[in-house]
């Protein structure tokens, strides 16, 4: 298995200081001449997945879609209407390549060249390993699975993905913003000296736009779980603290240069009932071998301050990187001043141009183990303990059911309450 373990102090500086001297981005590269078509095949048919798959279509001239899969044939319908809107000319799914139910992932990687997962995040460890032992590359939307076991299969298909030079390219977007790159690399040049903690936020306002209306009568509970999905672990693994969470999290990672950390711990809570089993805030404290020390704000609450940014606290001053921009002060004031570009379309760009380059970008590796250290966060915040690497790599709780159907019984965890919810 592919996975990097934390480091003794002695190792952390020798190790990032040897990151930090290679290039601070993926590979950038012209796309070879398009002649061969490429097949792109969407599973998750939701408005993230769509948007996906126009942004793929944007990305390359020669690339066409050719097969879509959902569990609901509605989702299937709603999002083939907004990709022919978009792109009539190259939206070739006939009837018969529109797949629904939970083997429509296995038909639509027989479809394709280029894979787009965009399930809730549960499925996506089974969904990557499909498409990865299919020989196809995969974009996978945050965060790669829910629990350990299914990042241990996401870290063998990387591997896998790597030895037969694959692409996989992660949802994580913010490692593609332009402005975001140029804040690291004014960091990695020094101007402000070395990092001293990282404080990332991620205050949002309450889920209700996800939530899909009453229950109708004769609905299942699994039919009614991935309607409401953010609601329930075993398919979101707590949207708070993984997926609006996760981004933070990848970008604290960025700036420490992928040195994964020892051990966190947490506090976290409902405040708000809902139905399910999720948080709606966290604070986790990830620290590292060196000492220094990420943390991490999340919150899904209406009426409440919002902010998702990163301040960067260095020797000589201080970033700022945000979704308006990024601001250095101190030793060295700086403010990017290039132009603002969508870095969902920026990371299909560069993986599409990887690919047609024979250098497919591969970030698996490095994703796995940011939803690791999200799901570490979340196991603190949940039992109240402290939580270290290793024991959040190989713990074995097992969140997703091996089999499912409309009618499988879901063993759901009650609602975790610190100090009584025990670690697995």
């Amino acid at each position: 298995m592919n996975t990097i373990h934390p480091s003794t102090r002695r190792e952390f500086l020798k190790t990032s200081g040897a990151i930090a001297a290679t290039a601070a981005f993926p590979h950038i590269v012209s796309a070879a001449p398009n002649s061969e078509t490429l097949r792109i095949g969407l599973i998750g048919c939701g408005g993230r997945g769509t948007g996906a798959a126009v942004q793929a279509l944007n990305a390359d001239s020669n690339a066409v879609i050719t097969a879509l899969g959902d569990v609901f044939e509605a989702q299937v319908e709603k999002s083939l209407a907004i990709l022919r809107k978009q792109h009539p000319e190259r939206v070739k799914v006939a009837p018969e390549k529109c797949f629904v139910g939970f083997d429509a992932y296995q038909k639509v990687i027989a479809n394709s060249d280029v894979v787009l997962c965009a399930t809730p995040p549960g499925f996506r460890p089974q969904h990557l390993k499909a498409a990865i032992e299919a020989g196809r590359h995969a974009f996978v939307e945050i965060t790669l699975g829910v629990d350990a076991p299914g990042v241990r299969t996401a870290l063998a298909a990387a591997e896998l993905a790597r030895k037969k030079n694959l692409g996989i390219l992660s949802g994580f977007c913010w490692r593609y913003n332009h402005h975001a790159r140029a804040a690291l690399e004014q960091i990695r040049r020094g101007a402000i000296g070395d990092v001293r903690s990282i404080y990332a936020t991620y205050y949002r306002g309450d889920l209700t736009s996800k939530y899909h209306g009453e229950r109708e009568p004769g609905m299942t509970d699994v039919q009614w779980m991935i309607r409401n999905w953010h609601n329930y672990t075993w398919l979101s693994g707590d949207v708070i603290i993984l997926l609006s969470g996760g981004h933070s999290v990848d970008k604290m990672s960025w700036w420490m240069n992928d040195v994964m950390p020892l051990k966190a711990v947490a506090t976290g809570s409902r405040v708000y009932p809902a139905e399910g089993n999720t948080f709606d805030n966290a604070f986790v404290v990830y620290e590292y071998a060196n000492g220094i020390r990420g943390f991490l704000g999340c919150r899904g609450q209406a009426r409440c301050h919002d902010d998702n940014s990163d301040y960067i606290t260095c020797a000589k001053g201080v970033c700022t990187v945000n979704a308006r921009g990024a601001v250095i002060q101190g030793d060295t004031n700086w403010r990017f001043t290039g132009p603002v570009t969508s870095m969902h379309q920026n990371e299909h760009d560069e993986f599409f141009a990887s690919i047609r380059a024979g250098k497919p970008i591969n970030d698996g590796t490095r994703m796995a183990h940011t939803t690791l250290m999200a799901i570490m966060g979340r196991m603190a915040a949940y039992t109240g303990q402290e939580i270290t690497w290793e024991q959040a790599l190989n713990s074995q709780e097992k969140l997703v059911p091996d089999f499912l159907d409309w009618n499988t019984k879901i063993e759901m965890p009650p609602l975790a309450v610190p100090g009584r919810t025990k670690f697995i």
